[in-house]
């Protein structure tokens, strides 16, 4: 794993108990509760970032980069307290420094005169500036052109839809239109309908008022009209 995967996994898990030790100081935590707080993520990547800083030191050697990032791993280690003996997150040991012999000690104290401790530079890891994934990126003038093509597709998207809202709007009218149309003819029938009901209502009343009276007078009318029949029979006898 590269030092750059490295110093992001660090980072995630240096955030993710950050979050754990504010969710427990939170008056609702109690030691007791279910939810495990990040725990089985924060297990993973210290497991993960144990193994890396090992490979890391095997084949580039106790490099600053290597001891910043073993420290940072014990302080994180130390952060989760009983939790990690529990979780079986194993301590990051120190390498012991080798004994040295006097004559080695010596050539330390006093250098050689006349030469000068150049440090080489073909042995220093190559520090690259951080990234979530740095060995993913397309190039500045790449991404320019794909955010170009979407604003251009984003511009014909939005014409589309303008165009589609106009139509929709005239078809709007349109129904207005019809509605306000056939609102009036509703109100004209709703007219017609009052002046029949007001006529059949007249109506009623004047077939009521004949049959009160032809009750009333029914009688009278029998009278008359067995007169009458008497009469016509008189007159058929007597010719």
């Amino acid at each position: 794993m590269s030092l750059a995967k490295l110093t992001a996994v660090s980072t995630s898990t240096l955030s993710l108990l950050l979050e754990r030790q504010r969710l427990q100081t939170l008056p609702q935590y109690t030691s007791q509760t279910s939810n495990p707080l990040h725990l089985p993520q924060i297990t993973k990547n210290l497991r993960q970032l144990k193994a890396g800083i090992l490979a890391l030191e095997q084949s580039e050697g106790r490099t600053e980069a290597v001891t910043l990032l073993s420290s940072q791993y014990g302080r994180m280690r130390g952060m989760l307290g009983e939790d990690a003996d529990r979780a079986g997150i194993e301590v990051l040991e120190e390498p012991k420094p080798e004994p040295k012999g006097e004559d080695e000690y010596e050539r330390e104290l006093s250098p050689p005169v006349g030469k000068t401790h150049t440090r080489s530079s073909s042995t220093e890891p190559i520090y690259t500036p951080y990234a979530d994934d740095p060995e993913a990126g397309p190039e500045p003038g790449v991404l320019l052109q794909e955010q170009q093509r979407l604003m251009e597709d984003q511009d014909i998207r939005l014409d589309s839809l303008a165009q589609s809202i106009g139509r929709q709007r005239d078809i709007s009218l349109r129904i207005n239109d019809e509605i306000g149309t056939h609102q009036g003819l509703l109100e004209e029938l709703d007219h017609d309908l009052d002046s029949t009901s007001h006529r059949l209502g007249r109506a009623r009343r004047q077939l009521g008022t004949f049959a009160q009276k032809a009750k009333a007078n029914g009688s009278t009318l029998t009278i008359a009209g067995l007169i009458f029949v008497l009469l016509i029979l008189i007159i058929v006898f007597k010719t």
